[in-house]
């Protein structure tokens, strides 16, 4: 199928970790060259999180202008920023504090206000900010074992409320309201990573990325950027299932 993104398979997750952070170094590099500045939306949950403290690390920390980096989130937790389960507070403990991107420049999804509010605050950040058809630089997103990405879950269309740019999503199988970017918005990124990691990831990763196109089974399906490039950064493992070949 036509679309489905650079596959790029690593070793181990170490090795997948470097990828990324060199990845957001090369990215964020460009950016400042041919528009003075970097806007990047991150993602949560373990598997960042090597790669996000290597940006931290004598390797990477001095590799790019971080006054000129804009931070933003692909999905949130409906939770305060100071909470476990924060992507905001993982990302600022890993790196953020760390590199000095200035405060006004990382914009958190506010998770602990109602959803809906949280979502359409978040919306009109975005629209404030980066206009009318907002593109990031970067866009980072995970996979999820059901299929999904960002907080776009299972069982609904991908592309609710595309044009809101930002929504409020009630995860059943978490108890829990989060707030996600639509499709509309990760397609208009310039570069739009997946990653990818361990065995647990493999049968799902085989479903998303090789098999049918149903992206209200599978939601990451409905990531194809309409201009940019489409990477998926995968270790050796998560990739134990797939038909296609890396490089």
């Amino acid at each position: 199928m036509p679309g489905r993104g650079d596959l790029q398979i690593y070793r181990d997750s170490a090795a997948l970790a470097h990828a990324l952070a060199d990845l957001f170094v090369s990215v964020g590099r460009m950016a400042m060259a041919e528009r003075g500045a970097f806007y990047v939306a991150l993602s949560g949950g373990e598997t960042p999180r090597a790669a996000y403290e290597l940006l931290a690390g004598d390797e990477f920390r001095n590799e790019l202008s971080w006054s000129d980096v804009f931070i933003y989130f692909g999905d949130e937790r409906c939770v305060p920023p100071d909470d476990d389960q924060s992507n905001y507070r993982m990302a600022k403990q890993a790196f953020i504090d760390a590199v000095g991107i200035p405060h006004a420049n990382v914009h958190r999804i506010h998770g602990e206000i109602e959803p809906g509010h949280a979502a359409n605050q978040y919306a009109s950040l975005l629209r404030t900010e980066l206009g009318n058809a907002p593109s990031f630089d970067l866009v980072l997103l995970g996979l999820g074992k059901d299929g999904h990405t960002a907080s776009l879950f299972p069982g609904t269309p991908p592309d609710t409320d595309d044009e809101a740019f930002v929504r409020a999503v009630y995860a059943p199988t978490q108890m829990m309201w989060r707030i996600t970017f639509t499709p509309k918005v990760i397609n208009l990124g310039r570069t739009v990573a997946f990653e990818v990691a361990g065995s647990a990831k493999a049968e799902i990763l085989a479903a998303v990325y090789d098999g049918p196109i149903n992206p209200v089974k599978y939601p990451a399906q409905s990531v194809h950027p309409l201009s940019g490039r489409l990477i998926w950064l995968v270790d050796e493992l998560a990739a134990e299932m797939l038909k296609s070949e890396g490089r």
